[in-house]
């Protein structure tokens, strides 16, 4: 029988429904010092593996059946089945953003939820390697994914953090390539620029908004934070003036860094003399704005959108600017980072340590940042990608214009259930 026959039949003649709520019963029970809460999951598991044994024995492939009914409903599914035939492989990496991917504050309380930690874990067993990209620090990443997936794995030499969206790596177990400082690796000119801003940005901030937001404790990039609930009206509205506050400060620092610059190529410093004007910021801000309509629209709230075009910007302050991103948040943060360090240059760098040298992966996220990566898998036939249905609207349409697979808020666990289905079919011949 084809395989698209075989799913029918196995969602048409058995209980799935049941199997698979006795499977996650059993799956994330929680671990209770009792003999009467022991006995009630020995009898779930008993019934569990009765209702598996059915289909085990009804189906050549029954193990691989038992299997995908006991987790994956019949969308999923059949899903799955439509990603095999299109494909002809199995995922053999996870790419993972965490905030409003794995993780939703509006969703799941801002916990990874133990059904998809637990689909986590047995990828991890199954050898599929984990990567978590993220714009969050080490620190916090390492502190939640060890809480969340254990130090076993975190630790395993299978785990990887992206951490800053791409400024340093961090893959446990793996010797001198543990740690790697991705920025470390830029040229001392934009590191400069980095310096300036993180030294002045708050001690030089006007003190509502110092009062307002704070600085995310990162290595490298340079990230304002509200001190308000993120999505709130206050958290936009201080964001929104972080962000224009941000672009100034960083045009100022720009221009210092190319005036020193010619300071030390020409001792009369007349090739700096276009930019030693009040209209540097004006430059900065048409400059971003025309790279993120989403920035031109903040800028043009704010009343800071310049009236100029980005062809009048001068071609020296171009040159640095095209290599630093500004990256604005909604109602969440406004960032300055590197644009030749983002999630794909740390991706690559962990598939590498990692070992995965012909990467299959499955992408989620819900950022412009995780949209790089998804365009990066896309372009070298190197995965899939999945976003939840609130992801940014670039980020979106993408996955709308791949494989659809667009999940419900804090649902990310659908998204798994499905490369599962996927991986076990695969495995067919």
């Amino acid at each position: 029988m084809e395989r698209y026959d075989l799913i029918y039949q196995l969602y048409d003649e058995y209980e799935t429904e049941t199997l698979q709520e006795y499977q996650a019963f059993v799956n994330v029970f929680p671990a209770i010092d009792s003999r009467v809460a022991l006995e009630h999951w020995q009898s779930a598991n008993e019934e569990l593996e009765e209702r598996k044994d059915e289909i085990r024995s009804s189906f050549a492939a029954g193990e691989t059946f038992a299997e995908i009914a006991s987790r994956a409903d019949r969308d999923q599914a059949f899903t799955a089945l439509d990603l095999e035939a299109k494909y002809g492989r199995a995922v053999n990496v996870l790419v993972l953003d965490v905030d409003e991917t794995l993780r939703s504050a509006g969703g799941t309380d801002n916990e990874i939820p133990r059904d998809t930690l637990h689909v986590l874990t047995e990828f991890h067993e199954a050898g599929v390697p984990i990567v978590i990209c993220t714009g969050q620090t080490l620190e916090n990443v390492k502190g939640f994914a060890i809480q969340g997936l254990g130090s076993e794995i975190v630790h395993s030499g299978d785990l990887s953090i992206v951490y800053e969206a791409g400024t340093g790596v961090f893959t446990p177990g793996h010797g001198a390539q543990t740690k790697q400082l991705l920025y470390e690796e830029l040229d001392a000119e934009i590191r400069d620029v980095f310096d300036d801003v993180r030294s002045r940005v708050l001690p030089e901030a006007p003190e509502e908004l110092r009062r307002g937001c704070h600085l995310q404790g990162n290595e490298f990039n340079v990230t304002m934070k509200p001190n308000y609930e993120t999505g709130s009206t206050k958290a936009r509205e201080t964001i929104d003036t972080a962000l224009v506050y941000l672009i100034d400060l960083l045009a100022d620092a720009v221009g210092t860094a190319l005036e020193a610059a010619d300071d030390t190529d020409d001792d009369d410093g007349n090739g700096s003399r276009e930019l030693n004007d009040e209209t540097i910021s004006d430059w900065t801000r048409a400059f971003y704005a025309d790279q993120d309509p989403e920035i031109r629209a903040v800028l043009e709230g704010e009343g800071a959108y310049p009236d100029l075009e980005v062809s009048e910007v001068p071609d020296r302050l171009t040159d640095v600017l095209s290599r630093i991103d500004v990256a604005y948040y909604e109602a969440d943060a406004a960032e300055i980072g590197s644009l030749e360090l983002n999630k794909v240059v740390g991706v690559e760098r962990a598939l590498d340590v990692l070992g995965v040298d012909d990467p299959f992966s499955l992408v989620m996220g819900d950022s412009k940042s995780d949209l790089r990566v998804m365009e990066w898998v896309d372009e070298n036939d190197a995965g899939i990608s999945a976003a939840p249905e609130h992801a940014s609207q670039d980020t979106l349409e993408h996955v709308l214009e791949t494989d659809e697979l667009v999940f419900d808020r804090g649902k990310s666990v659908d998204i798994l259930r499905t490369v599962y289905a996927l991986n076990r079919l695969a495995r067919l011949e």
